[in-house]
């Protein structure tokens, strides 16, 4: 860390995929729901915490969608790229390139977060950071497994797996653009989150407590649970819609 420089907060999303498993059609980050686009709730929420100095979108080379179901994401400090790659790992590892370029330092924390995870809440980002911002490490927010887990093999049970100390991962994941980049760069393309190219290099990120309303949107059951959380939240609240 740079002497008398606080740590500053990024947040990436990588929002190079299509999504496939959500069925034919937009790719799963620009389809409606609750009367936006699933990317634009996300980032409604990022854009709700203050200690986030930026949030770079970072996009494949050829997406030209995004501005048409996001178009209230301008500012100062919305940014977006189109160098995302084949993989999540190299889609997050061109984005941390381009947070450097910007003017980010490699002691500053980066928050990594699907654009599929559309229910986000800014208390709960603000949760990770109050939890991680001291932290040797960084973290994640996750969940405690409550189901019981089944090993399988050609459609049948092999083996029921012990649920003890088991987490689901979630997003965001917070870790220091200084230790994500190389761990990335040594996990190779095949991690699946932030956390374990972490720790595959020997590190224990820390397990911040997230909610269950924060899953991501996989299947197309997902978007019609979404639809029915958020219509309940806004009518709660009386929020408007973010365009």
């Amino acid at each position: 860390m740079q002497i008398g420089t606080l740590p500053r907060c990024f947040a990436l999303v990588p929002c190079a995929g299509t999504g496939s498993r959500a069925g034919p059609g937009l790719a799963k980050q620009y389809r409606s729901v609750a009367g936006q686009s699933v990317v634009a709730h996300t980032l409604a929420a990022l854009s709700s915490v203050s200690q986030l100095s930026g949030i770079l979108v970072v996009l494949s080379p050829d997406d030209d969608q995004f501005e048409q179901h996001a178009p209230g994401f301008v500012g100062e400090t919305a940014w977006v790229c189109r160098n995302g790659g084949d993989t999540r790992a190299h889609t997050v590892a061109h984005g941390l390139q381009e947070l450097l370029a910007r003017g980010a330092q490699p002691h500053d924390w980066v928050l990594v977060h699907d654009a599929a995870r559309c229910l986000l809440r800014p208390e709960w980002v603000q949760r990770l950071i109050d939890a991680c911002h001291d932290d040797e490490v960084g973290g994640l927010l996750a969940l405690p497994v409550a189901d019981t887990l089944k090993q399988e093999h050609e459609g049948r049970v092999a083996a029921t797996v012990d649920r003890a100390h088991k987490w689901a991962a979630q997003t965001p994941q917070m870790f220091r653009i200084g230790l994500l980049q190389p761990a990335l760069a040594h996990a190779g393309v095949a991690v699946t989150d932030e956390a374990s190219a972490v720790e595959a290099l020997g590190h224990a990120p820390k397990l911040v407590r997230g909610e269950a309303e924060n899953f991501k949107l996989t299947w197309p059951g997902d978007f019609e649970l979404a639809q029915r959380l958020l219509t309940t939240r806004n009518l709660d609240t009386g929020a408007a819609a973010w365009t």
